[in-house]
C-alpha cells in the first residue's frame, strides 16, 4: 500500500520489473489459482506460488523499499513470482485478502530486515556507520564490522586525489593536442586514440573524466555540426581537469561539485551520519534505468510535498540484474533523505522511513496544479519558470545537462524540426531534446494529451526537454533511454 492505505496499480508494479520478460512472466501469475497462503498485512504482501517443483515457491515483499525474498533460484529482483504476486495483490481483496500476521517464513524474514533498518537509523544517529551503510546491503560484507582505521583511510583518499590529478593533467595534454592539431584530426583519428585515454582515466581511477572523454569520442560521428559540440566539450573538460587541479582555491560548494564531477563521492554511511536530514513526504516522480555495458545505473527522481525540494536517487547493478531501489512512479515515501555536498545539491541519499502514525505531518496524495486541467497530477510551472529553475542551477554548476521540472498545461506538438511542448498560456514552447526524437513514447504522449493540455515531468537542459513521465491522470511512465542526465 502507499502511504495513503490504497494498494499499488498495476502500472507501478510493472514498472518495478527488470525487463520486458519480467514482466510478461509476472503477468502470467498474476492468477488465484497460483497462489496459496496469500496475504497482507501492513507493509507486507506474502504468498506460496506452485511451481514446476514439489513445493511451492516462499514469496514475500516489503512494500518499504520495496524489498523482495523468494525461494525460487532466479537472480533477478523483482522475479516473476513477486511480480506476479504484487499484481494479484492490486487486484483487491479477492486477489490477496487484507488482515492476520503473516506466517514464520515470511515473518523472519520481514523482522530481519526491520532490524537491519533500526540499526542503519541508530548508526546515523550515533554519527556512525551503521551496517552496510545502506539498507539493502549485506551486514558484516567486507570485514569484521570493527571500526577503520582513520589513518589509513586518509592515506587512501590521498593516493586516489594524486591518481585522478595525474589523470587530469594527461587528459590536459590530449585536449592540448587535438587542438594544436585542428578539430578535423578528431574526425580522422577514430575511437582508437580516444579509447586508450579513456582507459588511462580508469587507471587514475576518475570514472567522471572516462565518461567525459567517451563522449568526446562519440561527438565526431554525430552528424551535422560536429566541430562545434566537440569544442564545447573540450571547453567543459578543460574547466574540470583545471577546477580539480585547483580545487583549495574554488569555494567549497564549488569544490564539492567539482570533485563529484570527477567521481570522488561521499560513502553513503557517512553521508547518512554527518548531513543534515531533510524529512519530507518525497513524491516520486519518474525512474529511468540505462546502462553503458558494464553498469545499470537506476535514476530516481523525487519532489518533497512541504520543501518542494528535488532529489535525484541513484542505484547501481550489474548488467543484466535491477538495481535494488525501486521505488515506483507516483508513490508517496514518509523519509529522510541526506544530500551530497554540491553547489546545486540534487543528488542524495534515502535514510530512515517512518512508519504510518509517526510525528511530523502524514505524507498526501500529489495535488492537482493549481489551475490545471489534469486531475491528479503534480503541481507544475510554465516554460519560463522551467528555463529559469534550469539557468540558475547551470549557474552554479556548469557541468549540468539537465535539471528536473514539472511542466504544466503543454501540448506536446511534432513538427519537421523536432518535436515541442508548447505552453498555450504563455505563447510559447520548450523544443524536445532531439536525442528522444526516435523514442515511440513522444507518440504516446500525443495520444494522451489528445491535443490538449498535459502535465510532464521530465529535464530541461541545452537541448531541450526530455520527457520522463506524465499522467492520465495517474502517472504514466515515459519509457526510453535517459537521453540526459543530472548527474554524468
Amino acid at each position: 500500500m502507499n502511504p495513503q492505505g490504497e494498494r499499488w496499480t498495476a502500472e507501478q508494479v510493472l514498472a518495478l520489473a527488470p525487463d520486458t520478460a519480467s514482466r510478461t512472466a509476472g503477468g502470467k501469475l498474476a492468477a488465484a489459482d497460483k497462489w496459496s497462503g496469500a496475504g497482507a498485512h501492513g507493509r507486507a504482501v506474502w504468498g506460496l506460488c506452485s511451481g514446476s517443483g514439489s513445493k511451492p515457491y516462499q514469496t514475500v515483499v516489503d512494500l518499504n523499499g520495496p524489498g523482495y525474498r523468494c525461494s525460487c533460484p532466479s537472480r533477478k529482483f523483482p522475479c516473476k513470482h513477486a511480480l506476479g504476486l504484487l499484481l494479484l495483490w492490486t487486484s483487491g481483496e479477492g486477489g490477496v485478502p487484507a488482515g492476520g500476521e503473516p506466517p514464520e517464513w515470511a515473518g523472519q524474514w520481514l523482522g530481519d530486515r526491520r532490524e537491519r533498518a533500526e540499526k542503519l537509523a541508530a548508526g546515523a544517529r550515533d554519527g556512525g556507520p551503521g551496517p552496510g551503510g545502506a539498507m539493502g546491503d549485506s551486514a558484516g560484507k567486507g570485514g569484521s564490522g570493527g571500526a577503520a582505521d582513520p589513518e589509513a583511510a586518509r592515506r587512501r583518499a590521498e593516493r586516489r586525489v594524486q591518481r585522478i590529478a595525474s589523470g587530469a593533467t594527461e587528459l590536459e595534454r590530449r585536449l592540448a593536442d587535438l587542438l594544436r592539431d585542428g578539430l578535423a584530426s578528431a574526425d580522422r583519428a577514430g575511437y582508437g586514440a580516444w579509447d586508450e585515454t579513456a582507459a588511462r582515466m580508469i587507471d587514475a581511477q576518475a570514472p567522471g573524466l572516462e565518461a567525459r572523454v567517451r563522449e568526446l569520442a562519440a561527438i565526431p560521428s554525430s552528424g551535422p555540426g560536429w566541430p562545434a559540440r566537440l569544442l564545447e566539450e573540450c571547453a567543459l573538460a578543460h574547466l574540470l581537469n583545471q577546477g580539480f587541479l585547483h580545487l583549495d582555491s574554488l569555494p567549497e560548494k564549488l569544490a564539492a561539485t567539482t570533485r563529484t564531477r570527477v567521481g570522488l563521492t561521499t560513502p553513503v554511511a557517512e553521508l547518512l551520519a554527518t548531513k543534515e536530514a531533510i524529512r519530507d513526504a518525497w513524491l516520486v516522480l519518474g525512474r529511468q534505468d540505462g546502462t553503458d555495458g558494464r553498469l545499470t545505473t537506476r535514476r530516481i527522481w523525487l519532489r518533497g510535498e512541504r520543501t518542494h525540494r528535488m532529489a535525484l536517487l541513484l542505484s547501481f547493478s550489474a548488467p543484466g540484474q535491477s538495481p535494488e531501489l525501486a521505488l515506483p512512479t507516483g508513490l508517496v515515501l514518509d523519509a529522510d533523505l541526506a544530500y551530497y555536498p554540491a553547489a546545486r545539491p540534487l543528488r542524495a541519499a534515502i535514510g530512515p522511513r517512518h512508519e504510518e502514525g509517526a510525528e511530523a505531518a502524514p505524507p498526501v496524495a500529489p495535488p492537482a496544479a493549481e489551475g490545471s486541467e489534469v486531475a491528479g497530477a503534480p503541481e507544475g510551472c510554465d516554460v519560463e519558470t522551467a528555463l529559469a529553475a534550469y539557468g540558475a542551477a547551470l549557474g552554479e554548476d556548469p557541468w549540468l545537462d539537465g535539471w528536473p521540472v514539472v511542466l504544466a498545461d503543454v501540448v506536446p506538438v511534432p513538427g519537421d524540426d523536432g518535436w515541442q511542448l508548447a505552453d498555450e498560456r504563455s505563447g510559447s514552447a520548450l523544443p524536445v531534446d532531439p536525442r528522444c526524437a526516435g523514442r515511440t513514447d513522444l507518440w504516446q504522449l500525443m495520444a494522451i494529451s489528445g491535443g490538449g493540455p498535459v502535465t510532464v515531468f521530465g529535464e530541461c537542459g541545452h537541448r531541450g526537454f526530455s520527457p520522463i513521465t506524465t499522467w492520465d491522470p495517474t502517472p504514466v511512465s515515459l519509457i526510453g533511454t535517459a537521453a540526459q542526465g543530472g548527474i554524468r
